[in-house]
């Protein structure tokens, strides 16, 4: 009985897990936004990789309270290829991403004070 019962109780874990859930974040809490606000904030990161010439900008961030997803290192597009010019590698940014069209966009950028 008690294999019947760790095997449901299995099952309605893997159906209720997000999709891209792995090893890595699989037990990090996900970002939890109170109101319209909340989603609005900017989120804090470290700039890892700028490719300027792809408009690309790889971060290591906390939560992105309006994407619903936990921290991690990641590449985002830059919706003006001009705002990669202040940033370098190892420089910590605030900074709002959005889903446009599908692809995940910096669309604000700014040093961390």
């Amino acid at each position: 009985m008690k294999t019947l019962l760790a095997a449901a109780g299995l099952g309605l874990t893997l159906l209720t897990a997000p999709a891209f859930a792995d090893a890595n974040h699989a037990n990090v809490p996900r970002a939890q936004a109170t109101d319209a606000g909340d989603r609005n904030m900017m989120a804090e990161g470290v700039v890892r990789k700028v490719a300027k010439a792809r408009g690309r900008i790889t971060i290591k961030h906390g939560p992105l309270a309006n994407l619903d997803m936990p921290p991690m290192t990641m590449v985002f597009r830059v919706k003006d290829d001009a705002m990669l010019d202040g940033v370098k590698p190892g420089d910590k940014i605030l900074f709002k991403a959005e889903d446009i069209g599908g692809a995940l966009t910096v669309t604000e950028l700014a040093p961390a004070q």
